[in-house]
């Protein structure tokens, strides 16, 4: 158990975004305030999301759970947007991001990542209509098709990189995303794989199918 704790304790060293130098007096800040805050966005299933009692839950949760016992300290997670989530940790409004965080070069500069504990990748939902003509990403790459994605997510990121003819259209959240889709104001909506598989089993009402072949390589971290 003692292994156990010093492993998750050693997972908190590699996610402070904070040079090595300072890294003791962080960690000395949360032993000082008996509470370690995470910030996280409650809407990414199967990581974080909020359920019917208003309590966010899901594996980041679960993580971050173990670490603040594991450092015996109480946890606090603070629900941020998402195009907040890195100014706000660079601010000190929390101790470290724990939100299924794509690691990449541009947020590497700013954050500093743990190891990843999850691979996944952007997958497509697309209207049922479109089921013999869509087959792939690369048949999105037209300017008469309307393709939506996340604001200042890797989704956004590969939707205009890969599918650069498409019309692209952003959306604050995911879940406004799909809700798009299934009424028919996009034609397709790309984000991470767990989140789709979710989306597309509670969400399509059988009018959307699922490219599920992810067409980008992602590792999410902690940071």
């Amino acid at each position: 158990m003692k292994k156990f704790a010093l492993l998750l304790t050693a997972l908190f060293l590699m996610c402070v975004a904070l040079p090595c130098t300072v890294m003791a007096d962080t960690l000395s800040d949360i032993q000082d305030r008996g509470v370690l805050r995470v910030g996280m966005e409650p809407g990414y299933m199967p990581f974080e999301m909020t359920d019917q009692k208003g309590e966010i839950i899901g594996f980041d949760v679960d993580m971050a759970k173990r670490i603040a016992k594991a450092m015996g300290v109480k946890l606090e997670l603070v629900s941020t947007a998402w195009d907040g989530i890195i100014p706000a940790l660079l601010t000190n409004k929390y101790d470290m991001i724990m939100s299924g965080m794509t690691v990449t070069a541009e947020r590497n500069l700013k954050i500093a990542f743990a190891n990843p504990y999850i691979v996944v990748g952007q997958s497509i939902l697309v209207k049922k209509e479109y089921a013999d003509e869509v087959k792939s990403y690369k048949d999105l790459n037209n300017k008469k098709f309307k393709v939506g994605s996340k604001l200042g997510t890797t989704g956004e990121q590969a939707t205009k990189r890969l599918i650069g003819k498409a019309n692209y259209i952003s959306f604050e959240t995911e879940q406004e995303g799909v809700m798009d889709l299934v009424n028919g104001k996009i034609d397709a909506f790309v984000y991470d794989l767990p989140y789709m598989a979710i989306a597309n089993a509670q969400k399509s009402e059988g009018k959307l199918i699922f490219l599920d072949e992810p067409f980008t390589y992602e590792p999410l971290a902690g940071c």
